[in-house]
């Protein structure tokens, strides 16, 4: 069994700063790509940010040069650290690993999402 749990969700003002951290624990052998979606209220879920067990990473177009994605595979951990933010990044954010767990071969699993809400 895996578990992903996030942290580091809330309100910020607009041009504020959050750090997202998610934690992936359980019998886990390897992590291949971690990151980050989001989902605002009527509208689908979005890819934000992903990074490799190497390092690569993407970004959505409208979060380039913003938010920053990183990870610590020592720790299984995920971070996305967020600056300048707008309403519009608004959402539910999720974090998502694709895990190769004892017993599973490499699967998706996900947190519970953790609110941003970014307003003044």
């Amino acid at each position: 069994q895996v578990q992903l749990v996030e942290s580091g969700g809330g309100l910020v003002q607009p041009g504020g700063s959050l750090r997202l951290s998610c934690a992936a624990s359980g019998s886990i052998v390897s992590i291949n790509v971690m990151g980050w979606y989001r989902q605002a209220p009527g509208k689908q879920r979005e890819l934000v940010a992903r990074i490799t067990s190497g390092g690569s990473t993407n970004y959505l177009d409208s979060v380039k040069g913003r938010f920053a994605n990183s990870r610590d595979n020592t720790k299984n951990t995920v971070y996305l650290q967020m600056n300048s933010l707008k309403p519009d990044d608004t959402a539910v954010y999720y974090c998502n690993a694709d895990v190769w767990a004892v017993g599973v071969r490499f699967r998706d699993y996900w947190g519970q999402g953790t609110q941003i809400t970014v307003s003044s």
